[in-house]
């Protein structure tokens, strides 16, 4: 992730960052989810991260004051990075079909990872906290990023969609395909899932 984007985090770091500074923070960052990733959240240590990343304890200590905070801070990283990889995917397409197609690429992409799937196996207590922290978060950042979609729906259909209820459940699809995994052919029905969604909301909206 460039290290211009590990800025926009809001940790507990107060003092001036430097570029070197940030790309400090992001190898701490990408050791702390390797240590997360083999021994759970519950079991890491900072002697272990700063041995992952090839720093000092003076190092580490410069920028997190503790393991909580460490953490505090892996967590609004991974928010962040999520929500900045998703606008970055959808902002070449201005079509709505193309950004929903992208949308559902996207999401598809993130499950096959299986990063999130992993550390809801080795470290469920953490996972499931971050999973809670991001859902309203990523409920409205969704809305935003879909509007040109939402937009030509609400056209097309002759209404008002409840746009907050759909994103609802496309963060509850991610949530629970990281609980029972999906075989790729049925998440490529996702988009015919939301269709029919959709329609249903039309009809009952109509009645």
């Amino acid at each position: 992730m460039p290290a211009k984007e590990v800025a926009k985090i809001n940790g507990p770091i107060k003092r001036r960052r430097n570029k070197r500074s940030e790309n400090t923070i992001q190898t701490i960052f990408d050791a702390a989810e390797q240590v997360i990733l083999v021994s759970g959240a519950e079991r890491v240590s900072i002697l272990d991260v700063c041995k992952v990343a090839d720093i000092s304890r003076g190092t580490f200590y410069r920028y997190f004051s503790s393991q909580d905070e460490l953490l505090d801070a892996f967590s609004k990283f991974k928010r962040d990075r999520f929500h900045t990889s998703l606008t970055v995917a959808l902002a070449p397409f201005n079509d709505p079909d193309e950004r929903f197609n992208a949308l559902v690429n996207y999401l598809n992409k993130y499950l096959e990872q299986g990063r999130a799937r992993k550390l809801l196996t080795v470290a469920p207590q953490y996972a499931m906290g971050w999973f809670n922290r991001i859902f309203h978060d990523a409920i409205e950042r969704f809305q935003v990023d879909l509007r040109i979609v939402f937009d030509a729906w609400d056209e097309r259909l002759g209404v008002e969609l409840d746009r907050e209820l759909i994103c609802e459940f496309l963060i509850r699809y991610i949530l629970s395909e990281q609980l029972v995994k999906s075989t790729p052919q049925r998440r490529r029905a996702l988009p015919k899932k939301i269709r029919r969604m959709v329609q249903a909301m039309v009809i009952a909206h109509r009645l």
